[in-house]
């Protein structure tokens, strides 16, 4: 057998299981199933059709050691706090405690405790450095103030301030209020991950004016070039069934007038609070468990008129069409 003859008996060798990255496996090169299962014990990765091996011996990433509750896996943690984007810094800097002990849990002599505060004093003035960084401390302090204020979730204050960071990073908040800018960031974010917030809790939470935050989250969408979904009124019936104390079966009823009103096209071109709000309010005098409108129109931040008129409406359209 000649050189060209070994070369090309070599290419035509299969990759051995060993070589093949498990990251990259998506099917069975055998068969073409995707069907793959890890087998951990083994070290493997093996399809389920025909019983081939496409990998082996297979590094494990985690730890070397177990925990079998959370007290255990908090002490053998060895990892900082995981990475966020509400602190300026991600999370990633050091912080030097106020505990004037060193690691074996003795007090230090006073020269040492000296020492240790000018250290902790020079760390912390050079963890906000320049002014984009006590922008972003700033920023995000209030991002996190206003999301407690209204209760909000980890994902809404995590996608707000990536926003905030996309228009520091374009420059957009010269000549703009922090304050109205992270208004706005929450609202978007809100709208964003589908979460019913009106603009005016928005701007109640924050103390901004309804005008400037607006003006402001204008301004996000066209310079940031975000897509923002519309609203659907089925987002603002849970909220106003969890704040008007009603049943689970008052919800599932307002649910259903919803999808048979969009099925007939009455909520096109109609703001989706008030017909939310009527649709609440139906299915509350439906199930006996009666609301007034003045009660509702508080709720849902809309006036009596536009509740009795999406009312009449809906009653007029649907009521002889919801099997209840």
């Amino acid at each position: 057998m000649n050189d060209d003859e070994k070369e090309g008996h070599k290419k035509s060798d299969p990759t051995p299981a060993s070589q093949v990255e498990p990251a990259k496996v998506q099917c069975c090169p055998e068969c073409g199933s995707t069907r793959l299962m890890r087998d951990y014990e083994c070290a493997e990765i093996v399809c389920m059709d025909c019983g081939f091996v496409i990998a082996a011996k297979i590094a494990d990433r985690g730890p070397e050691w177990r925990a079998f509750d959370d007290e255990q896996r908090a002490k053998r943690t060895r990892v900082g706090a995981p990475l966020t984007y509400t602190i300026h810094d991600k999370g990633l800097s050091t912080m030097i405690d106020w505990h004037d002990r060193d690691i074996y849990g003795k007090s230090l002599s006073p020269g040492q405790k000296a020492q240790v505060y000018r250290l902790r004093k020079w760390q912390r003035r050079i963890r906000v450095s320049d002014a984009t960084e006590r922008n972003l401390a700033f920023a995000l302090s209030e991002i996190t103030k206003i999301a407690n204020n209204l209760n909000l979730p980890k994902n809404i204050l995590e996608t707000a301030s990536i926003i905030y960071r996309k228009a520091v990073k374009e420059r957009l908040i010269r000549g703009r209020s922090i304050q109205g800018v992270t208004a706005a960031a929450i609202y978007l974010a809100c709208r964003q991950c589908k979460l019913a917030r009106t603009l005016e809790e928005i701007a109640q939470a924050s103390n901004v004016d309804k005008k400037e935050v607006g003006r402001s989250y204008r301004f996000l969408i066209r310079e940031l070039d975000y897509f923002v979904p519309p609203l659907k009124p089925s987002q603002y019936i849970t909220k106003f069934s969890n704040q008007l104390t009603m049943q689970g079966k008052v919800e599932e009823i307002a649910h259903k007038i919803l999808a048979s009103a969009k099925e007939l096209k009455l909520t096109s071109g109609r703001g989706p609070t008030g017909i939310a709000a009527a649709a609440s309010y139906i299915a509350s005098v439906l199930t006996g468990e009666r609301k007034t409108q003045r009660e509702i129109a508080e709720i849902a931040q809309v006036t009596e008129v536009t509740i009795r008129n999406r009312y009449k409406e809906l009653v007029e359209r649907l009521m002889f069409q919801i099997s209840l």
